[in-house]
C-alpha cells in the first residue's frame, strides 16, 4: 500500500484561495498576484496567514 503524505496546511489554504478566485472569475494574473501578496504577508508574519489576527493586518499596513 502506498501512503502519500498530507500536503502542508499552506497548500490547502492556497488551493482554497485559487478555487474561490476561480469561482469569482478572477484572471490568472490577478490570482498569481494575490497568491504572491499572501506569501509576502506570511513571510512578514512568520506564520501561516490563516493564523493572522486583525492586529497582524494592521501592523503590516502601518509598516508600509
Amino acid at each position: 500500500m502506498i501512503v502519500h503524505p498530507s500536503p502542508p496546511a499552506g497548500s490547502a489554504l492556497r488551493q482554497r484561495m485559487i478555487e474561490d478566485m476561480t469561482v469569482r472569475g478572477f484572471t490568472a494574473k490577478t490570482q498569481h498576484d494575490y497568491i504572491r501578496y499572501v506569501k509576502t504577508f506570511a513571510a512578514f508574519l512568520g506564520r501561516s496567514p490563516d493564523q493572522a489576527t486583525a492586529e497582524c493586518a494592521t501592523t503590516i499596513f502601518m509598516s508600509g
